[in-house]
């Protein structure tokens, strides 16, 4: 890796904690009712406003099942309202392509997965959507599904460090103040920073540009006339993007997302864009010490992230760095690495790096194709996802996700002492268990479930676009994108079937919801304990014993699990990429 390489690396990493403190404070602030942030000249009143229109009072709190009926309610109104729109697009207006309606089972699929934050993607937006489907459709529901993520681990923060209550707080409150004091401001400023780069903001229909050298008729190869012209997509991109980043959604504009050179179009976008994956989940392990007056807890969680993300960081980017030993078989000069499926512009190291942060977090978004990477490059994405997105996972999932890891790990750790476990003071109970473990269950069948039933159906092989290990790991690697939330794809699988479309927007649904539901079935658990004084026999939640167990178990948990069908996939392609050789 060059000295570029490394300062990419090193400064991600110096910036993302030099912000978890002042930005993890503000969403505190955010999380409190009546928090004061300096925003309130500006926006107390559109909040006022928004709690008249909804009938709601800003006090007036519910306990998780209230809770959990509200998320449900919101999600299934939001992917209602996006079917009918996708439906009946050629109705609707800002339409100058003249786009007609997705089928049924598509519109299914893309309501569900924007609803959810999941943001999976089976169709290409410049070909298919509208620009009011864009706005309505897509754009606004980034904003909803990621407020929803992280009004939950707002009630897991209160139902732990809450005591003797009953309540978690009000979800139309947190999705409201979470949407006009964090995600739009900041989306607001980080839209205007991309469209200064170059990305572009236009309701025209798309542009026909002349072409300055004519491409020329072919005889007998279609087409049979000369191309004199390029139609260019245009669309408002750049309040998208902001939006598409912060929110860790990930559904592009475009259907080259991040590799189109509007939606990504410098190096600084490049790396912002992957600073701005990991800003809000990295700052959320502050706010949940801030919140439970446990700072140094919260920053052993942040630390425990960073020891699962630099390395895998790395893996991937030396694999994409040593390319395929085929090259130089075939006297292919491969110094710039493994060069296939990426943009010239940006290269190995910034695909790599971006490849990763979208990964492990729950962004979704790609500036390269993953079906072209390397085995092991392909490894630590698809890995990333499986160990549940908590490195550092998705916008709030990634932090209810690894505290669900925090309960395990405490749990056996007070069986190796021979005590109850406990965690934060409060006693970790038979109930609490079966939550944690009816979370991880529910993610691990909808992976290796829907996987297993497309790799034997002639409508799963029919999609793949490779045979063998590879093959192998398209399919997989779709149910564990939608399943985890991240929404990122291979892309080398064709999913735009009914078959495939029904089952992996099921894979979305089982995936979100039946993660959130235990979550808060486990706060409301929680904020009924009183809490019990630290003694003798209580586990230390921060310094290098509770790091080191928290980060084997994530990692033992996912290798366990997942390393069978792994090995099937990316690792059996490894070995074959390292040890056969070309035919000539």
């Amino acid at each position: 890796m060059d000295a570029l390489g490394w300062t990419q690396i090193i400064l991600l990493m110096a910036l993302l904690a030099l912000t978890a403190k002042p930005l993890g404070i503000y969403i505190a602030r955010v999380y409190d009712p009546n928090g004061k942030t300096f925003l309130d000249p500006l926006f107390r009143p559109v909040e006022g406003f928004i709690y008249r229109f909804m009938g709601v009072k800003r006090d007036e709190e519910q306990d998780w099942k209230e809770y959990a009926v509200a998320i449900m309610i919101f999600t299934g109104f939001s992917s209602l309202v996006a079917y009918g729109i996708f439906r009946l697009q050629q109705m609707l207006p800002l339409n100058p392509q003249g786009f007609g309606g997705m089928s049924p089972d598509l519109s299914f699929n893309t309501a569900v997965s924007f609803a959810t934050n999941t943001d999976w993607q089976a169709y290409s937006g410049e070909n298919t959507l509208s620009n009011f489907s864009q706005m309505t459709g897509i754009q606004l529901h980034m904003f909803f599904s990621a407020a929803a993520g992280m009004a939950v681990v707002a009630a897991l923060i209160r139902g732990l460090s809450r005591v003797q209550g009953k309540t978690l707080g009000c979800f139309w409150v947190d999705i409201t103040r979470i949407i006009v004091y964090l995600l739009l401001p900041l989306s607001l400023v980080l839209s205007l920073f991309f469209l200064q780069q170059g990305m572009p903001q236009s309701l025209h229909p798309f542009v026909q540009a002349s072409l300055v050298e004519p491409i020329p008729a072919v005889t007998g190869v279609s087409p049979t006339a000369a191309v004199v012209t390029q139609t260019i997509p245009m669309g408002f991109v750049a309040s998208q993007s902001g939006i598409k980043i912060l929110g860790l959604n990930g559904g592009g504009f475009f259907g080259a997302n991040s590799a189109h050179p509007f939606e990504n179009p410098t190096p600084l976008t490049n790396f912002v864009t992957i600073l701005m994956f990991v800003i809000i989940p990295s700052a959320l392990f502050y706010t949940f010490g801030f919140m439970m007056n446990n700072r140094k807890h919260g920053w052993a969680l942040w630390i425990a992230a960073a020891v699962m993300f630099v390395p895998a960081l790395l893996i991937s980017c030396h694999a994409e760095l040593k390319g395929s030993p085929h090259l130089a078989e075939l006297h292919v000069a491969s110094a710039p690495g493994n060069m296939e499926g990426k943009e010239q512009r940006i290269g190995v190291i910034g695909s790599a790096i971006f490849a990763s942060g979208a990964t492990s977090t729950g962004a979704g978004a790609n500036n390269c194709m993953y079906d072209s990477l390397t085995p092991l490059g392909g490894l630590v994405n698809m890995f990333n996802i499986q160990l549940g997105e908590v490195v550092y996972g998705g916008i709030g999932s990634g932090l209810y996700g690894l505290l669900i890891f925090v309960i395990i790990t405490m749990m056996i750790a007070g069986l190796m002492v021979g005590r109850t476990p406990e965690y934060l003071g409060k006693k970790i109970e038979a109930y609490d268990v079966k939550m944690v473990v009816i979370a991880q269950i529910v993610f691990i069948f909808c992976i290796l479930g829907f996987s297993s039933w497309a790799v034997v159906a002639p409508w799963g092989l029919a999609g793949t676009g490779n045979n063998g290990p590879h093959g192998w790991s398209e399919i997989l690697y779709a149910y564990t994108s939608t399943a985890a939330n991240n929404g990122t794809a291979f892309g080398g699988l064709t999913v735009n079937t009914w078959q495939y479309n029904v089952t992996l927007a099921l894979s979305i649904l089982f995936g979100r919801m039946w993660m959130k539901i235990p979550v808060l079935a486990l706060a409301g658990s929680m904020v009924k304990k009183k809490v019990v004084a630290e003694h003798a026999g209580s586990f230390p939640v921060h310094g290098f014993t509770f790091i080191f167990l928290l980060v084997a178990i994530v990692v033992i948990v996912g290798a366990l699990t997942f390393f069978p069908a792994d090995a099937l996939g990316p690792i059996a392609e490894h070995f074959v990429m390292t040890g056969s050789k070309v035919l000539y």
